[in-house]
């Protein structure tokens, strides 16, 4: 999906000076405990499935809205992982974003997973023990959704 309107309203006012913004990360397992994940388009990097939240929008909707757009899959939210701040991010096109990452642990209640838009090359299942190579910040998420024990994992102060 392109950039909401919101966002290109912005960019056009601040060009690509850095944004704080609001995003969701999925950690999604299904019933026989792979997790789903995306090949961004962006990058080629497999990934958690993320998303920014819209002005105004919840943050557990909002995750629920990116992992249907993204991947076609109808996920369930189980619990808050951690809300850790990532960035600065510079994207490819020099826009420069540092995120407040709301984490959720979700599990699967539908659908089959299949590319569902242009932000994704591939989505698929993985096991646990046999991810692809992805960023440290992804595969910490994945190990804290796993250890979830209802309690929010927050940065040390």
């Amino acid at each position: 999906m392109p950039a909401p309107d919101f966002l290109l309203s912005l960019r056009a006012k601040i060009g690509h000076d850095p944004l704080w913004l609001p995003g969701v990360k999925g950690v999604v397992f299904d019933d026989d405990g792979r997790v789903l994940l995306g090949q961004r388009a962006d990058t080629g990097e497999w990934a958690l499935i993320t998303g920014m939240l819209d002005p105004g929008e919840e943050p557990a909707s909002g995750l629920l809205r990116e992992i249907f757009e993204e991947t076609a899959v109808e996920a369930g939210i189980e619990g808050l992982v951690a809300i850790d701040v990532v960035g600065p991010v510079t994207f490819p096109n020099g826009d420069v974003c540092d995120f407040l990452n709301i984490v959720f642990r979700c599990r699967y209640l539908g659908g089959e997973a299949r590319v569902n838009d242009d932000e994704s090359l591939d989505v698929r299942w993985f096991a646990l023990d046999e991810l692809p190579a992805m960023r440290p910040g992804h595969l910490k998420s994945i190990e804290q959704a796993l250890a979830f024990d209802g309690r929010t994992h927050f940065a040390p102060a």
